[in-house]
């Protein structure tokens, strides 16, 4: 039982309430109109909001230790939904929005869902099909968009404020803030118990680590990742008690004009996002002829930050050199941020050394960090203070770490799951003498700093016995521009391959920036002057590794591995067991011969 410490506040919805008190008048969050401006919304309003939707959901039955679903993109209203639940004493479950019928059937079922708040008439479609099954305690369906929070506020007019706070009483450190399902990279869901007092921890250490950012004057940030992922959810909750501005983006597409518009001083995303964001100003250099200069200037950028982590520091020609590339290319990449940005938080994957100092070349410091849903999102994170690139930083106030003897990282803590919803098994499996097994590998500095080289699971052991961690090959092979997704295989065979998939909304800036004719994927993956491309890429990647780590060749997809073909969780991780299995025979057809084609 965690213990009711006064340094920290009963729950979640406290620490709202007061921020949300003493910015009543002042604009807390952002919503995105169709010209992508925006509307803003107070602390007052935000409160009157939510407590509204929470008397609506006493009203319809919700009473406290019930569990709500939310099955919604990211934006105002899920953030509403969460906190409203919350206020009423209830356990919020978010699902993602990309769900199938039969994942919303399964959570649904475990966590014994008896309400679902739905963003759309798409969205709610698929559960009324689990409601109409009747294989699950599911009775009612709200849909954002037909207007529900409008139904439940008037539904809610005869709850009086007394009840509103009763329900709420019920709530300490020690009441079930969420249940957060994995996002089953290695099968089904598990939902993930995550108390009241984890996320006051987190709040109070994250805020005392990261002070620099969140109290920056004006901060503010566009949030775009799925609230139904616990990285998004946490850093959600961090920044609205703090006071911090947050835009909503309920559409990827619109990331970049909304941030042009809004000009953040925080940005939040995955590595894939910089990825692309990289990739796309390349093309567009490409495309107008500039490509040389554009790589010169990512080179002085990259070769300045690591010139800032020496002891003589970037020399008089570099920060010349330095100067030159900023004028020319890299401050309209700062431009493309919205120009005030110069703080990120990258996690869910590895960044990668190279971007990790383009970007701080630049002027925008990603700060890299990792966690697991078990242990609440966050375990980790660079700090502003030393931020060293290719680590994940130091861990959080309340952790603990240690390096197993075969290099799996093992965590306890204050902020670590309760366990995995009606799964005993699970939970036992996954502790150990009360460290949590993270089933990630990597080795920690005399800082504390932690290298995360893989995952336990995934490496692969050749047939000759070499083990490999496929993770920096794929990341190094995927940041070429033209590629979309990179697997390493080789579990048993007498050498390492690469399934490759091309990025198909990449290729036309990509042959326009070489003066080639335009060509379907399915041409682009045969065409010899590509592959000879897409060879050299693996040829720069297999240099950071030894020969018997190496890929020795590849086979490029006929299909891309996205979130909408299953392939991807909607954290953009592969799933990875089920691409060796549906490609099982294109992986046969590289080993038939037993020898490596280069």
């Amino acid at each position: 039982m965690a213990p009711q410490d006064a340094t920290y506040a009963p729950h979640i919805v406290s620490l709202v309430r007061k921020t949300w008190e003493s910015h009543a008048s002042k604009t807390i969050v952002k919503n995105p109109l169709p010209d992508d401006s925006w509307t803003d919304v107070t602390g007052a309003e935000a409160r009157q909001q939510v407590d509204a939707t929470a008397k609506g959901l006493i009203a319809l039955g919700v009473k406290p230790g019930d569990t709500v679903a939310i099955l919604s993109r990211t934006r105002w209203e899920w953030t509403v939904a969460d906190l409203a639940i919350m206020t009423a004493g209830a356990v919020p479950v978010p699902i993602y929005d990309t769900s199938s019928v039969d994942q919303i059937q399964w959570i649904c079922e475990d966590a014994q869902v008896g309400v679902v708040i739905a963003e759309t008439a798409t969205h709610a479609s698929r559960a009324r099909e689990v409601l109409d099954a009747g294989s699950t305690p599911l009775r009612d369906i709200l849909v954002i968009d037909d207007g529900a929070f409008e139904a439940l506020a008037e539904r809610g007019a005869t709850v009086s404020d007394a009840e509103l706070e009763a329900a709420l009483a019920t709530v300490n450190h020690d009441t079930l803030a969420t249940i957060m399902y994995t996002s089953g990279t290695t099968g089904r869901p598990k939902g993930v118990e995550l108390t009241q007092f984890s996320y006051v921890r987190h709040i109070k250490g994250m805020t005392d680590e990261m002070h620099e950012i969140i109290f920056e004057e004006g901060a503010s940030t566009v949030l775009f990742l799925t609230l139904a992922h616990s990285l998004a959810r946490l850093v959600q909750h961090i920044l609205i008690s703090n006071g911090v501005v947050i835009g909503y983006c309920p559409d990827a597409k619109r990331l970049v004009p909304l941030i042009g518009t809004m000009k953040p001083t925080l940005l939040l995303a995955v590595p894939r996002v910089f990825e692309k964001v990289y990739n796309g100003a390349e093309q567009k250099a490409a495309a107008d002829g500039k490509v040389k200069i554009f790589r010169w200037a990512a080179k002085q950028s990259i070769g300045y930050s690591r010139a800032l982590d020496t002891e003589a520091g970037p020399s008089f020609m570099l920060r010349l050199t330095h100067k030159i590339a900023d004028v020319l290319v890299l401050k309209k990449i700062r431009a493309l941020l919205g120009g005030r940005a110069h703080w990120a938080v990258s996690g869910s994957a590895p960044l990668g050394d190279r971007l990790g100092h383009f970007y701080r070349g630049l002027g925008l410091v990603v700060l890299e960090g990792y966690g697991l849903t078990e242990t609440n999102a966050a375990s980790h994170v660079n700090r502003t203070d030393l931020s060293k690139i290719g680590t994940v930083g130091p861990p959080l106030p309340g952790l603990e770490v240690k390096i197993a003897e075969d290099g799996e990282i093992l965590m306890r803590g204050e902020q670590i799951f309760r366990g995995y919803h009606r799964n005993p098994e699970a939970t036992a499996e996954a502790m150990e003498d009360g460290w949590l097994r993270t089933g990630d590998i990597g080795s920690e500095d005399a800082d504390g700093y932690l290298t995360i080289t893989g995952r336990k699971k995934e490496i692969i052991v050749t047939a000759g016995g070499k083990n490999v961690a496929p993770a920096e090959l794929e990341d190094r092979i995927r940041g070429y521009s033209l590629i979309s997704q990179c697997v390493v295989v080789g579990d048993s065979q007498p050498f390492i391959a690469a399934l490759i998939t091309l990025d198909a909304e990449a290729l036309p800036g990509w042959l326009k920036g070489k003066g080639w004719e335009p060509m379907t994927v399915a041409e682009a993956a045969q065409d010899p002057r590509i592959l000879e491309r897409i060879q050299k890429a693996v040829d720069r990647a297999n240099r950071a590794v030894s020969r018997a780590e190496s890929v020795r060749t590849y086979r490029i997809l006929d299909e891309d591995l996205t979130v909408d073909n299953g392939y991807l969780t909607p954290s953009l991780k592969v799933k990875r067991a089920r691409v060796l299995e549906d490609f099982a025979p294109v992986i046969d057809q590289i080993y038939q011969g037993k020898h490596a084609a280069k």
